[in-house]
């Protein structure tokens, strides 16, 4: 008698195991896609997932879906570990009804996510989904609202990872935006509130899955995904990688890494990379990667708002947040996304207890009328909130321009950053020389026999004067001018000094940032 209803359980499990079964299975397979137990088998250590929920299945029998029932309902729920971390997941299963969100599946999603909430542990989302099930009507959109509901009260206490792995459209996309990052794959992901077929009939528009919502579009120009890669195999090693410099949630410190990376050690190379020239263009990541331990960078939306780069390293084992201007592009002006993108890998780091370290050489916020007009003020104040509103330990260090309002919102100690350093290049000041001096001396230059000889005359006493970190040091605005080439040991060293830096804030709800 126990035989028979053992191995009735593992009929029923190879059952709810086989998803849509095999025809459906290969359809997954001929699009180059896993499948949802395929995607987790890839990402979690191995025989560590515990999967819940298993036998679930939709209660609804409208339009014969209890003709279509089937174990799982669409998405594979659990637990288990990456790299000995413990982590919960879902992952959506597109061949049960496409995926779609019904009344069971999302209780099964919010169930998960609840016990990830509650022990303190990341929550991952494997999304493939044609969206809401049309069968179960307003269940299915109750059950995103329940997912959203989650997602926020999770922001800021257990980190939030997205995959997307599939179609992800309509109200179905704001679970991965307020998530922490979004991993998509080229060709594979796309995510768009409303698909071509809609996008065509109400606007006449003729677009492409790619072009309308693929991997590129959310990568370079929205910057909705955090990360792109070329497959889901590359796509997994992102995601572990990026776990490996999180904690579990935000009362944990970051995990502290082993290193042979002397943290003494000098770089002479640094010397050199700044050009004399303040106007002349160089690659900002020879500094970063110079400076961190084994010259590892994890960047963060890479081909997004590329005026500044963000991402993680390590310094001395310890997990730091980069936020750096670029002179590769528009000179390493602060503009909309850029100021959008710093704020918001700020504000990860500091509800995840990780240090953050600029590096600043920057002429300003981007002028124009097409920054003017779609709020520049406003977004670029998004940057001096996230600064200000930061309490982990902040350091900053700035190589070459750090001028104006950009001066000040690039972790300057006027927004409370613990240690600040400077190059002997750095230039910091109200304007750069040659726009102070068209105003200082407006009235000379228009009178002067040679402008040119006067011009240069008077641009070389403002920089020797005024653009250089000299001035800020004597006020105390700088902590240290130092030599480029110990860039490394002084910043780990401040970073061992403030390892227990607590700073508390005033009593309120929440901070009213200008979004």
């Amino acid at each position: 008698m126990n035989e028979e209803k053992i191995e009735k359980l593992s009929q029923v499990n190879k059952r709810a195991e086989l998803g849509g079964g095999e025809e459906r299975i290969k359809a997954q397979h001929s699009k180059g896609k896993l499948t949802a137990r395929e995607r987790i088998t890839l990402l979690l250590d191995p025989g560590t997932f515990l999967e819940l929920d298993k036998l679930v299945s939709t209660r609804s029998y409208d339009f014969d879906l209890n003709k279509k029932k089937i174990h799982g309902d669409g998405v594979v729920t659990g637990y288990g570990s990456i790299n000995e971390k413990q982590i919960f997941l879902y992952a959506q299963d597109f061949t049960v009804l496409g995926g779609s969100l019904g009344e069971m599946s999302a209780k099964k999603i919010t169930k998960v996510m609840d016990h990830a909430f509650k022990s303190g542990c990341p929550i991952i989302g494997i999304i493939d989904s044609g969206g809401a099930r049309i069968q179960e009507g307003v269940m299915g959109l109750s059950g995103y609202g329940e997912i959203f509901y989650r997602n926020t009260m999770a922001s800021g206490v257990i980190p939030q990872i997205t995959i997307s792995l599939g179609p992800c459209a309509g109200g179905a996309v704001y679970s991965p935006a307020i998530t922490d990052f979004v991993i998509m794959v080229d060709k594979i992901s796309h995510m768009f509130v409303t698909g071509p077929e809609v996008v065509k009939t109400a606007l006449g528009e003729d677009v492409g899955f790619e072009e309308l919502g693929g991997a590129t579009t959310h990568g370079k120009y929205s910057g909705v995904a955090h990360f792109l890669a070329k497959d889901e195999y590359e796509c997994m090693d992102i995601t572990k990688k990026l776990l490996s410099y999180l904690p579990q949630n935000n009362v944990e410190d970051p995990p502290i890494a082993l290193t042979s990376d002397d943290p003494n050690r000098i770089d002479s190379k640094l010397a050199t990379i700044v050009p004399e020239n303040p106007y002349e263009q160089y690659d900002i990541k020879q500094i970063i990667t110079s400076i961190l331990d084994n010259n590892e960078f994890f960047e963060v939306h890479k081909l997004w708002a590329m005026s500044v780069i963000v991402g993680f390293g390590r310094l001395n084992g310890r997990t730091v947040g980069i936020v750096a201007n670029q002179p590769l592009h528009l000179a390493g002006s602060l503009d909309i996304d850029s100021s959008n993108k710093a704020a918001r890998f700020i504000r990860t780091c500091d509800c995840f207890n990780i240090p953050i370290v600029s590096i600043i050489d920057t002429p300003g916020y981007l002028p124009g009328l097409e920054q003017e007009q779609h709020g520049i003020i406003r977004h670029g104040s998004k940057l001096l909130f996230a600064y200000c509103e930061a309490t982990v330990p902040k350091l900053a260090v700035i190589v070459g321009k750090a001028y104006g309002g950009a001066y000040i919102a690039m972790s300057s100690k006027h927004l409370r950053s613990d240690i600040n350093y400077a190059w002997p290049t750095a230039e910091i000041a109200v304007l750069g020389p040659e726009a102070a001096i068209n105003i200082i001396f407006r009235k000379e230059l228009a009178e002067a026999k040679d402008v040119e000889a006067f011009r240069k005359k008077t641009v070389k006493e403002y920089r020797d004067k005024f653009a250089n970190p000299y001035i800020a040091a004597e006020q105390g605005f700088i902590d240290l001018v130092i030599d480029p080439i110990e860039t490394r040991p002084m910043l780990i060293k401040a970073l061992g000094a403030l390892a227990n830096k607590r700073e508390s804030r005033p009593p309120k709800k929440h901070g009213n940032i200008n979004l």
